[in-house]
């Protein structure tokens, strides 16, 4: 019998650690970190929330109150961190600046960041967000998974050809590097392969892959 994935069993025990508005806020850079980035509208919550079995992230139908860097503990060594939304938000020009310090801070200082979730609303991909953090994405080594999020909004087939195109642009402007996939929390669609990509980020893979006896 295959054994479980052992990310599994990490999110459902997941907590909140800390919130930090600045760089020098955040835990001791060291272990493994995935973080969480996408336009204030694309869902990041609901993923999170999903992906963690818990209300972790807050949810809300004012887009844009992601406004720190917030840290959720896995187990000692391994963290999930949400990252402000950005592009909807109605928030004082001063505060999108401080976020945009501090954000560009983290990512490009960041010891322990293995990885970056970026999650584009399936109606709306390829915003000017999305490919400023390909761009960062490419040019700095970093892995990224897309989530397409809000897939159940859309037909299986549309959301299938959404998929595939924004696929080939991706490739074509960024390379075969980036990943992607159809994601929907409230269909729990996509599970399986966003947690496939985590466990392999955070050296969980091999753990998993054992055959019990």
């Amino acid at each position: 019998m295959q054994l479980k994935n052992p990310i599994l069993g990490l999110c459902q025990q997941s907590t909140f650690m800390l919130s930090a508005a600045k760089v020098d806020q955040c835990p001791d850079d060291e272990g493994f970190e995935v973080a969480f980035a996408g336009r204030s509208n694309a869902g990041k919550s609901s993923a999170l929330n999903t992906l963690t079995h818990a209300s972790l992230a807050r949810t809300s139908k004012t887009p844009g109150r992601t406004q720190l860097l917030n840290f959720f503990k896995l187990d000692d060594d391994r963290r999930l961190v949400d990252l402000p939304g950005y592009g909807y938000a109605k928030v004082p020009i001063p505060l999108k600046l401080h976020w945009q310090r501090h954000l560009e801070a983290y990512l490009g200082g960041r010891e322990s960041l293995k990885g970056l979730i970026l999650m584009m609303d399936i109606r709306h991909p390829m915003t000017d967000f999305d490919l400023l953090m390909l761009d960062w994405a490419v040019a700095s080594g970093m892995p990224m998974h897309i989530l397409l999020t809000k897939a159940d909004k859309l037909t299986y087939g549309a959301a299938k050809n959404t998929l595939l195109k924004v696929q080939a642009e991706i490739r074509k402007g960024w390379g075969d590097a980036i990943t992607i996939q159809l994601f929907s929390a409230p269909k729990r669609l996509g599970l399986e392969d966003a947690y496939t990509v985590l466990a392999g980020w955070m050296e969980l893979a091999d753990k998993g892959a054992e055959i019990a006896e």
